[in-house]
This record gives C-alpha cells, sequence and structure tokens, in this order.
C-alpha cells in the first residue's frame, strides 16, 4: 500500500470520499503542525516539520486523481508516466492538435468566450477519463489505467493553459 494511503488511514483505491480526505488532512496538519512543538526539543521540532511536509505531501497527491492513480499503479509495480507511454491513439492526438489549433486562434482573438467554451469541452473530456481510470481500477485493469493518465496529463496541461489565458 503506497505510503500517502497508510498516512491517511485510507483504503489504497482510485475512488476515495473528498469530504473525508479533507477531514483527515485538517486533523493530520493540525497534530503534526510545527508551532505545536515551540518549546519542544530540537529534534522534535525537526521531526514536525518532516511530519507536516509528508502530510501536505500525501494530501497534495491523494486530492488529485492522477496523481493518484500514479500511486496505485505505482504499487502495481506500472510507471504510468515512463516515456514508452507518450504514444497515443491516433484518434486522441487529432483531438489534441483541435484544441491546440482553438487554443492558439481563441489567444489570437483574445476571447474569453471561445477560451472559456474551450475549457469547457477539455472539462467534460476530462471528467469522461475520470469516469475511465475510476472504472479501470475497479475492474483491476492496470494496463487501461496505465494508458489513461498519460491522456490526463494532457487534459490537465491544456486546462492549465487555458486558464493562464483567461
Amino acid at each position: 500500500m503506497p505510503r500517502e494511503f497508510q498516512l491517511f488511514n485510507l483504503p489504497a483505491q482510485f475512488d476515495l470520499d473528498p469530504a473525508a480526505l479533507e477531514q483527515t488532512y485538517r486533523q493530520l496538519a493540525a497534530r503534526f503542525h510545527p508551532d505545536k512543538t515551540a518549546t519542544a526539543s530540537a529534534f522534535e521540532q525537526k521531526q514536525a516539520v518532516m511530519m507536516a511536509a509528508a502530510v501536505n505531501e500525501a494530501y497534495r497527491r491523494l486530492s488529485r486523481p492522477l496523481e493518484r492513480a500514479v500511486l496505485l499503479l505505482q504499487a502495481q509495480g506500472i510507471q504510468a508516466d515512463s516515456e514508452e507511454r507518450t504514444a497515443f491513439d491516433p484518434e486522441f492526438l487529432m483531438q489534441q492538435m483541435e484544441w491546440r489549433e482553438e487554443l492558439a486562434a481563441a489567444r489570437a482573438a483574445n476571447s474569453t468566450e471561445r477560451l472559456a467554451a474551450l475549457d469547457s469541452q477539455v472539462a467534460a473530456e476530462e471528467a469522461r477519463l475520470l469516469t475511465k481510470l475510476s472504472t479501470a481500477f475497479r475492474q483491476a485493469d492496470y494496463a487501461q489505467a496505465a494508458e489513461l493518465v498519460p491522456q490526463g496529463r494532457f487534459l490537465d496541461k491544456i486546462r492549465q493553459e487555458i486558464r493562464a489565458a483567461l
């Protein structure tokens, strides 16, 4: 089981309850906050800082579905972000090119309406991908999950670029 799930005492699964994750994060962050050890020994203060950093990093990875997927795949001995996983099916490649062209055109036109429409379109595709990832993990189809992660990375990246342009 990945240590992030252990730290948060959560089952090692893709589908997590966001409210439970947030609640556990708040409890752990409060428990290991460095201010609580202000009068403790230097060793205890260092331990608190290290634990706070571990809690923050675990929360960051668990709260992001693609990061969570990578953790779960790593537990299966699969490197979802490896170079060999950069080949996409032709349909997805064509869609990428269309989105890139639309992003460039919307930027050139300085059109927030076009950017917002593109963001909505990509967000819908991202939601579909996360549903596919959830299904793949429930069915223990790790090969399928590993193929979806790079697509998710692309969708996440283009959404960041769209938001930056807005």
